[in-house]
């Protein structure tokens, strides 16, 4: 069952940033590894490079650099965040939250901090999480709060698997969100989960009910593991009914939608499912052949995409149009966010 959540009016977005590692990795690089062509991977992905993570950075360190930017592009001092919501599957270690180390780093001291893990609909639930814990003084005066979405899925993946290693990078994407003028900001958020196929996405070993032993190390358990085949057909499915239950439950005709910025999967089937959107007049962003896959970094870095692109005053994005998120993966969840730009 989707849950549906109105937002609480006056909370927007402020600023966005990204950061994406130096380290290029090509098509020519990735398909060697995994047996498979250059031009292979991009007719089945529509991915031409993705970028790796140095081997100093972890994801706070490709966190705070994106946070760094979207603070800098909102004009907000780190000091006057109240919260810090990280949403990553791929944190520093397993405890303490990644998040903790985004506020030492930015010195933030003033926020509190946590992590959200949903996957690759992670930011949508950190985004929405976060408006709702600022709306009404949630933030005890204080009235920003930052969201980062931030994953090295280069340390969880076969490099040998064809299935996977050709799609995914690392990456970090944020935003800063605050108050907005009248009949601007986020309007709701649409999410759910059908647990019954949390199979299909999954790292299976080094939790609690399978910690690392040698075993498991040997038996590569510790990588990345997805049923593509399986993943496609239930985004092919449930990704136009998500889409159209949002628009429905706010008011919102198809139509009307001015931007889509959708979880950067694989560009080629999102390519294929996007005439069963409805969505006629809006632009879909799709930078995925930049950076690959990048789980719940996704949405955020095609948004800052979307920001930065020449033209007055937003790039791509123009007050008052209709923006709508949406992010799916592993649980599998899959959620959407209906905005209305405005700064």
């Amino acid at each position: 069952m989707t849950v549906y959540a109105p937002a609480l009016p006056g909370v927007g977005i402020l600023g966005t940033g990204s950061y994406l590692p130096e380290h290029i990795v090509t098509n020519d690089t990735a398909g060697q590894r995994a047996g498979v062509s250059a031009q292979w991977i991009e007719r089945k992905t529509g991915i031409v490079q993705r970028r790796y993570a140095a081997r100093h950075e972890a994801a706070s360190d490709l966190a705070a650099e994106a946070a760094a930017s979207a603070l800098d592009d909102a004009g907000v001092r780190a000091e006057d965040l109240a919260w810090i919501v990280v949403a990553t599957s791929t944190p520093d270690h397993p405890q303490p939250a990644t998040a903790a180390l985004v506020q030492h780093r930015l010195g933030a001291h003033g926020a509190a901090a946590f992590d959200v893990n949903a996957v690759c609909a992670g930011f949508v639930a950190a985004l929405h999480t976060a408006a709702r814990l600022l709306a009404g003084d949630g933030g005890g005066g204080r009235r920003c709060a930052l969201v980062v979405g931030a994953e090295v899925y280069s340390r969880i993946i076969d490099p040998a698997d064809r299935r996977t290693a050709p799609l995914f990078g690392d990456g970090a994407g944020a935003v800063v969100i605050g108050p907005v003028g009248e009949g601007r900001g986020l309007i709701g958020t649409a999410m759910r989960t059908d647990g019954h196929l949390h199979e299909l996405i999954g790292v299976h070993a080094g939790g609690s009910r399978q910690p690392a032993t040698a075993k498991t190390v040997a038996r590569g358990e510790h990588h990345f593991a997805m049923q593509g085949r399986a993943v496609r057909e239930f985004v092919e499915r449930e990704l136009p009914l998500a889409v159209a239950g949002t628009l429905e439950r706010f008011s919102v005709a198809p139509g009307q939608v001015d931007h889509f910025v959708p979880h950067q999967a694989n560009g080629e089937m999102l390519r294929s499912v996007a005439g069963r959107l409805g969505l006629t007049s809006a632009r879909i962003h799709l930078p995925v052949d930049r950076h690959g896959n990048t789980g719940a970094a996704s949405v955020p870095l095609a948004l800052d995409h979307a920001r930065r692109q020449p033209g007055p005053p937003d790039g791509a994005l123009r007050d008052g149009q209709l923006v709508l998120l949406a992010g799916f993966g592993g649980g599998m969840t899959l959620g959407t966010t209906l905005l209305r730009w405005g700064r």
